[in-house]
């Protein structure tokens, strides 16, 4: 066995105090305090947005795991028969249900599938069976049954609770032929959540009238345990958890009649509150477990298609103070990477700004000025010795403009014109190699690309928008968000043509982003009000992640291909005032912990 004296000065360091210099993975002696510490990443438990439903939908039967789910029939003005298929980032229609319904109850995986009850213009007893390809009628339910609840995989499942009228605490077992009665729910509901196997069950919430009671089920008998935190019905569940240890609770209705986000974690002993859902929403179906799960479907009102990812404990980024600018201003341009970044023009009083300044990952220092002074321009580059200006508004008519200028680190020169002059544009890539595109002033859904010495135009945006963020290369780029009107809208350009994809789970304007078109951070911006919020996209989905420290709009954004990881937020404009505040984002953060075993 190794001793102390063989360990300290060979594999750990010995240090009086925390190691500020230590990485993820390294062990040091700390001699003070006379333990061993080490880095662990910070982690937090998210939902990220998933591909949206081909049909929107509310009640439908759901089961099957976050990258294997299933959900037929359900209601959006009238009953549907419509079956869904997801493969973890798209839904796809299938063979329809025998029988269109809604308020069913759902039992299995997307290969192996009970779609049991509902109602048409009555409740009904039919049950179908899915087999990954077909439904085929099975045998009735005991009793016509709507909004029960159920838990199990085919051939052993679990259904219980509902409303024949009235609410029933009836619970019954399926063998793959049959199906049997068994021990009563303690107490009588429909419109619960429902997770867990046969043998091995969760019942919470529901009503009328709307309660918090929790159940759980050993196999033979319920037994009341502890209450949700916020009682409500029409919620949607995870559905193949090991539901006596662990399950998960989303959205539904309050007492008030008010759709919520509230996600709750079971612990096996108790409810924990945990982070929203992006869309409240009641009405909704859930599928997977408690640690990689979907909520899909629902009213928020209207009907939604829209399709949430849960992933407990994933790495979490956190913002940090940086050095602030010299000169106060909103709607500049910006380039460069998080400790390599350049920021020029804007507004501020007492009117149109031509300053720039250089990051160098520690403060900032003014260079040389822009040739022309102008506001809502965008800008390009990898670093800030290397960067583009173009577009934006000036004191010269007319005030929309195409002036395109480029910089080599220590001055500007004017280079070639844009196509059509405009405003509050987005872009990507660098100086030799750019995008433009939306803004005002022309086509706001026009794209122009740039080769180091003239602007061509390209396929145009599917949205025309402006005040959007933009990100990545001119042969890959992300635009997110923007107004016309105010939207969450991403799309992705290939080089040729812009394609729509899942979008953001904040709709705003004047954000700014950095990153790839399939790692990239947006950050900050104005709904009805100025925010803070920062998502993650990983190439399929957005996330909520750590919000800025101030809230601000009409801000700059560098982080030229690692931005979700490294990106810098810097000027804006917050509640009171334009402002010089800079912060620095690290995708990943840790805390400094004690080694005990």
């Amino acid at each position: 066995m190794a001793t102390y004296k063989d360990i300290v000065g060979t594999a750990v360091r010995n240090n009086a105090g925390n190691l500020t210099t230590a990485e993820k993975g390294q062990v040091w002696f700390d001699s003070t305090n006379i333990d061993f510490k080490y880095l662990f990443p910070t982690t937090a438990s998210s939902w990220r947005t998933g591909g949206n439903l081909n049909t929107a939908r509310a009640e439908g039967a759901s089961g099957g795991l976050s990258n294997a789910a299933i959900v037929g029939g359900g209601y959006s003005g009238s009953n549907l028969d419509v079956t869904e298929l997801y493969n973890g980032t798209a839904w796809t229609e299938v063979n329809d249900l025998g029988t269109a319904k809604f308020a069913l109850t759902g039992i299995g995986t997307y290969t192996s599938f009970l779609a049991a009850g509902g109602y048409t213009s009555t409740r009904i007893a039919n049950v179908e069976q899915w087999n990954g390809t077909n439904w085929t009628e099975t045998t009735d339910l005991p009793a016509a049954n709507i909004y029960s609840a159920a838990a199990g995989t085919v051939p052993a499942g679990l259904i219980f609770g509902g409303d024949l009228p009235p609410a029933t605490a009836n619970t019954q077992t399926y063998n793959g032929s049959s199906w049997t009665e068994v021990n009563n729910l303690n107490t009588a509901r429909a419109r619960l959540g429902g997770t867990g196997t046969q043998t091995s069950a969760l019942a919470f919430g529901g009503g009328p009238p709307i309660v918090a009671v929790t159940e759980a089920w050993n196999g033979s008998s319920w037994t009341e345990t502890a209450d949700l935190n916020t009682a409500r019905f029409f919620m949607g569940s995870s559905k193949q958890d090991a539901a006596n240890t662990t399950a998960l609770a989303m959205g539904g209705e309050k007492p008030s009649s008010t759709n919520v986000t509230n996600t709750e974690l079971w612990n096996g002993t108790s409810w924990t509150e945990t982070t929203d859902l992006a869309t409240a929403r009641a009405y909704l179906s859930g599928a997977g477990t408690s640690t990689s799960a979907l909520a899909f479907g629902g009213t928020a009102p209207p009907y939604t298609s829209a399709t949430e990812e849960w992933t407990e404990n994933a790495p979490v980024g956190a913002w940090a103070t940086g050095g602030s600018m010299n000169t106060a201003r909103r709607m500049l341009g910006s380039a460069g990477t998080r400790d390599s970044a350049l920021g020029f023009g804007g507004v501020s009083p007492p009117g149109r700004r031509g300053e720039t300044e250089s990051y160098n990952g520690t403060s900032f220092s003014e260079v040389a000025d822009l040739n022309t002074a102008r506001r809502d321009l965008r800008g390009c580059g990898a670093t800030n010795t290397a960067a583009l200006a173009f577009g934006g508004g000036s004191d010269a008519s007319p005030s929309v403009t195409t002036i395109t200028e480029t910089w080599n680190g220590s001055s500007w020169t004017e280079v070639g014109d844009l196509n059509t002059g405009r405003s509050y544009q987005a872009s990507a890539g660098i100086n030799t190699a750019a995008l433009c595109f939306g803004g005002q002033g022309g086509n706001s859904a026009l794209t122009e690309s740039w080769n180091g010495s003239a602007w061509t135009e390209v396929g145009d945006l599917n949205t025309p928008r402006h005040n959007m963020a933009g990100s990545g290369l001119y042969t890959a780029a992300l635009s997110s968000g923007g107004e016309s009107p105010t939207t969450g809208k991403t799309e992705s350009f290939n080089g040729s043509s812009w394609t729509e994809l899942n979008d953001m789970n904040s709709a705003r304007r004047s954000l700014a982003g950095a990153g790839t078109n399939t790692a990239t951070i947006v950050f900050g911006g104005n709904t009805t009000t100025i925010v803070g919020n920062t998502e993650d996209w990983n190439g399929a989905s957005w996330a909520e992640v750590a919000d800025l420290s101030s809230v601000r709009t009409g801000l700059g954004g560098s982080g030229y291909t690692s931005g979700s990881t490294a990106a810098l937020a810097f000027a804006g404009e917050d509640p009171s005032a334009v402002t010089t505040a800079v912060e620095e984002w690290s995708g990943s953060s840790s805390t400094i912990k004690v080694l005990t075993d």
